[in-house]
């Protein structure tokens, strides 16, 4: 059985990556699928996440990176996959990710949503938090792999640092 894991990974970090190699183990296929989502102001271009995300993953044969725009579950359903898989780090997500998953239980009722969590060490990183902490200087090489920490460099040559919001 395939299963979607559904992000913008802007960027990716470890904990995304525990949990895409949590499913990797439980599924035949992961689809990771990176989120063309205009109405979210990211850092990263959707073509830069998307090869951050896809290089970041080559070690693991039983997952696809893949680019998506719309309703997550009509995308799943484009793809004949009938879970889709959501990482809760706190329990401050689980309100966000619970009324997701029945919205789109409400829109596709054969699509399913599973929880995963990530190892303990990365339950409380999430992109936002490295992205602020690596501007204001920080060694975020723990939370994200180096591929992560030399693009982040490189965006912060070029682009400066960004906005807060």
């Amino acid at each position: 059985m395939n299963v979607l894991y559904p992000g913008t990974f802007d960027p990716i970090t470890f904990g995304h990556i525990d949990i895409i190699r949590r499913a990797a183990v439980l599924f035949k296929e992961v689809i990771v699928a990176v989120a063309i989502n205009p109405s979210k102001e990211a850092l990263f271009t959707f073509q830069e996440r998307f090869k951050i995300t896809r290089d970041c993953l080559k070690e693991f044969k039983n997952i696809r990176v893949e680019g998506f725009d719309g309703l997550v579950v009509n995308y799943a359903q484009s793809k004949n996959i009938k879970i889709i898989i959501r990482g809760l780090r706190m329990i401050s997500d689980f309100e966000y990710e619970f009324q997701m998953a029945l919205t789109n239980r409400k829109i596709k009722q054969d699509i399913e949503t599973i929880f995963l969590m990530p190892h303990q060490d990365y339950s409380y990183v999430s992109s936002r938090l490295i992205k602020e902490a690596f501007f204001l200087g920080a060694d975020i090489s723990p939370f994200v792999p180096r591929l992560v920490v030399g693009a982040l460099k490189e965006k912060k040559k070029t682009a400066g640092m960004p906005r807060r919001g």
